[in-house]
């Protein structure tokens, strides 16, 4: 397992942490996501989904991710 810690901008309220936790354990390979405004960290299985593809997810919902390590 993987874990990485996004920076995400333009989240401001609970709907935007519900929304991004709910894309990101929508994916395969992603075992959890601790989301809070601005920020989640996702631990992932590799082997069955990039961390583009995560990235992919958040920016899917409406938000930016600005820094991912």
């Amino acid at each position: 397992m993987t874990k990485v810690t996004l920076k995400i901008e333009g989240m401001s309220c609970g709907h935007c942490v519900k929304a991004v936790t709910e894309a990101l354990k929508g994916l395969a390979g992603v075992t959890d996501a601790e989301v809070s405004i601005g920020s989640a960290t996702v631990t992932f299985d590799p082997g069955q989904v990039s961390l583009d593809r995560i990235k992919a997810a958040v920016e899917e919902e409406g938000y930016r991710v600005v820094s991912a390590g």
